[in-house]
């Protein structure tokens, strides 16, 4: 039976998909050629952001080509399946332990990849918890109100952490100019039921560190003068990949002793792709035994503590293929330049006068913080978020900080590979344009200013 007119129009340009609702509800009844699937997807991530220009994400947006052929020669690997890829296997190990070379760690240690960081803290924090667990049970004392300590500044995994394995949450507050925390905001918050401290190196909202090592100096004397161990995990799920290439003196890491472990996102500065992220313990001793999970229906007997299991090795792959192409050296390189783009960027904006930038002169993440200087009373930071996207095709994020600071709006432009000094300067004119708009028209409509506060956050 042959095809009508209209059949062999669709087989020869095909391009169905030009004038057919988008399967979106019901599970379609026939496909479609993979041109025109091809098509269809491809129109409809033609509607979003361009990577390039989104200075909201602090992940990874460009790979070289031979790092992107790694990735896609290897996407269907099943990393977990290590009977039948242990190459991979070892080499996720390669990376565990040139990370921990590279934090400092002072001996034997071990680790594992995970999906982002917000897997590595959870794995992390529930060792803390089983720890803790185990001290306590050992001493013959109670188990039943664990709390763990961190400020306000972190990311929202750590709230989840508490809310998922009913650990009590002592946050503390931030403050306005305060932005971070240190051993004086630490201490009245800890007693015998703490698992533990989550310090943040380079955080979400300013991209600077937490007081590290002075939180490590306090709880040293609480071990020392209440017989009170507390451990301090680092969340360094930005900050792991910049603060070693470019302060490197400054301790933070394994160097301090009551850091025991730590998790740092390679899909940000470790500059892969999404998702990949890396736990490493101090020693071996600070993995709780009792998250660690044999089985053998895979073709041999296997430990496993993630929470995930199956899941792509195209990831480790990738950022092992950084480690052995960047080495010190080239990182340092790549750090060094997002670090001298933030600077341009932030000293043309302090230049424009409308401006406040927030801890440009401490150590900090290559990004820009900044807020209006002034009164603006017609419009404020998320205008201009506002105005950047819907105008210029920036992705630019306006957000509040958190308690007590929740009364400072912030803007937050990432500096990343993909951003080019032309590019800097570009982004700076924007920003001049679109203050400049809104003072003429005598701030944002209400739509405008109701739509850019609903897309602040992470």
């Amino acid at each position: 039976m042959g095809q009508t007119p209209d059949e062999r129009t669709v087989a020869l340009y095909s391009n169905r998909f030009l004038t057919e609702e988008a399967p979106s509800s019901t599970f379609p009844a026939v496909g479609a050629s993979p041109t025109d699937a091809m098509r269809l997807v491809a129109e409809d991530l033609a509607l979003e952001g361009d990577p390039a220009r989104n200075l909201a994400t602090f992940v990874t947006t460009w790979m070289e080509p031979e790092a992107q052929r790694i990735i896609a020669e290897n996407l269907h690997r099943n990393f977990i399946d290590h009977a039948e890829y242990p190459v991979s296997a070892e080499i996720e190990q390669r990376c565990v332990r040139m990370l921990a070379d590279l934090f400092h760690a002072p001996g034997e240690t071990t680790g594992c990849r995970t999906q982002g960081s917000s897997e590595a803290i959870m794995l992390g924090a529930l060792s803390l918890k089983w720890r803790w667990k185990e001290r306590r049970e050992t001493a013959g004392l109670p188990v039943d109100r664990p709390n763990l300590v961190f400020g306000g500044d972190v990311h929202v995994v750590w709230e989840k952490f508490c809310r998922y394995f009913d650990v009590e949450p002592r946050i503390i507050p931030l403050a306005e100019g305060r932005y971070t925390i240190g051993p004086d905001d630490v201490a009245p918050h800890l007693d015998e039921n703490t698992i533990g401290v989550a310090a943040v190196l380079g955080t979400t909202f300013t991209g600077h560190m937490d007081d590290i090592a002075g939180i490590n100096r306090l709880l040293l004397d609480v071990k020392r003068d209440r017989g009170v161990d507390v451990p301090l995990h680092v969340d360094a799920a930005s900050g792991g990949f910049v603060w070693p290439f470019l302060y490197p003196d400054t301790a933070w890491d394994f160097r301090l002793k009551q850091v025991r472990s730590i998790n740092v996102s390679g899909h940000k500065y470790g500059l892969v792709y999404p998702g990949i992220g890396w736990l490493v313990f101090r020693e071996e001793s600070d993995l709780a035994q009792d998250l660690v999970f044999y089985e053998n229906y895979l073709g041999k007997t296997d430990a496993t503590f993630t929470l995930n299991f199956s899941t792509g090795a195209a990831m480790v792959l990738a950022q092992y293929y950084n480690f052995v192409r960047l080495g010190r050296e080239g990182y340092t390189y790549v750090m060094r330049q997002l670090q001298q783009n933030a600077r341009a960027l932030a000293a043309n904006l302090r230049a424009t006068g409308r401006f406040e930038v927030i801890g440009a002169d401490a150590e900090q993440l290559p990004l820009v913080a900044f807020r209006l200087a002034g009164d603006h009373a017609d419009y404020d930071e998320s205008d201009i978020a506002w105005q950047l996207s819907a105008e210029r095709g920036w992705m630019v994020p306006a957000y509040t900080l958190p308690p007590d600071a929740q009364e400072v709006k912030i803007l937050r432009a990432l500096v990343k590979q993909s951003m080019s000094r032309g590019q800097v300067e570009r982004l700076t004119q924007d920003i001049v344009d679109a203050c400049t708009t809104l003072d003429a028209k005598g701030g944002a409509h209400p739509i405008e200013r109701k739509q850019a506060k609903s897309g602040t956050g992470y």
